[in-house]
């Protein structure tokens, strides 16, 4: 007789950043931690806050692949999360249901979560407001999800087209979010000091009547724009 497969595949203890790292990404842009992961990290522009003004956060990704039209993945998650955390949802982009309201966004807030991202689908979203906790997701609908499982906890998935694992981390705000593989907190946060004084040279240029940036001057220059009457 062949024992019934596990309903939840969970990676105890995954490797976690510390405060100080967490601490140092709090408050960047987006914008800011894609130029100084060199122009990547985003997720598919469609995950968007589900309720405006709630949207910035910075935190470790606790990862879960629920799959289409459930959640049991999710709820099993819960348990996994800690002070600083943001839950992953995977559910293969599927639309048809949400896979979480705001009774989960609740219980992640009290777990100690700052964020939720999925690639699939929401409800509840006046409820999600008044949670106050950030919730990304792909596009709202009022149908629910099975709780049957199987699914994944704390193993890789893939959301908005990029790969998470347990203890990356991701910074959230009005434009989306963007994820930072653990091997490279670290320089991340080396490069954003280069990052934050080449924005604010530009910005005053910019503010200061730049009309052209230099380097499209010198390509001007160069020969190499072709003049067609």
């Amino acid at each position: 007789m062949i024992d019934d497969a596990p309903l939840i595949k969970l990676k105890k203890n995954p490797p976690r950043p510390g405060n100080a790292q967490i601490e140092a990404l709090r408050g960047t842009p987006t914008g800011f931690v894609v130029d100084a992961l060199y122009g990547g990290g985003a997720m598919d522009y469609r995950i968007k806050p589900s309720v405006a003004g709630q949207s910035d956060f910075c935190g470790v990704a606790v990862t879960c692949q629920a799959g289409p039209a459930d959640n049991l993945a999710v709820l099993a998650a819960l348990p996994q999360v800690r002070p600083d955390d943001v839950i992953v949802a995977a559910t293969d982009a599927y639309y048809g249901t949400a896979v979480v309201g705001d009774l989960v966004m609740q219980m992640a807030k009290n777990r100690g979560a700052v964020a939720l991202v999925t690639d699939g689908c929401v409800r509840d979203t006046p409820g999600i407001a008044h949670v106050g906790l950030p919730c990304f997701a792909a596009g709202v609908t009022p149908n629910s999800p099975a709780k049957n499982g199987p699914g994944t906890v704390n193993l890789p998935v893939v959301v908005g087209g990029v790969a998470v694992e347990a203890g990356d981390m991701l910074v959230g705000d009005v434009d989306g979010v963007v994820v930072i593989p653990f091997a490279k907190i670290d320089a991340v946060i080396a490069r954003l000091d280069d990052v934050r004084a080449a924005e604010a040279k530009t910005l005053a240029a910019v503010e200061g009547g730049l009309g052209v940036p230099g380097h499209i001057e010198e390509l001007y220059k160069s020969g190499r724009v072709e003049e067609i009457d």
